[in-house]
């Protein structure tokens, strides 16, 4: 019973190993733009700037933006869990965020 119980033991250990580094990598690989060529924003609608930034309305901080956009419809400047970020998001999605 010991080896059945250190065999699986070390089977979840590999599984969680195997979680973080697919996290750590995809975190290193970057969330804002992880294709490089800003289609995010294109693929939302949203007007860009030259460097194919999008241009909106920043909602929690009331001021003009230009930010990346990454493939979940979220801005660069997007912070998880507050309400003005997670409204801004949904708008970008559905594509009546506030632009310039």
């Amino acid at each position: 019973m010991d080896d059945r119980l250190e065999r699986v033991i070390r089977q979840q250990l590999r599984k969680a190993g195997k979680q973080f580094e697919e996290a750590r990598r995809a975190y290193a690989e970057g969330r804002d733009d992880p294709e490089g060529d800003a289609a995010a924003a294109a693929r939302f609608g949203l007007p860009t700037d030259d460097a194919g930034a999008a241009r909106i309305v920043c909602r929690r901080h009331a001021e003009r933006r230009t930010v990346p956009v990454d493939a979940e419809g979220r801005p660069a400047c997007f912070e998880s869990g507050h309400p003005d970020c997670e409204g801004c998001a949904e708008d970008v999605r559905d594509g009546v965020v506030e632009t310039w």
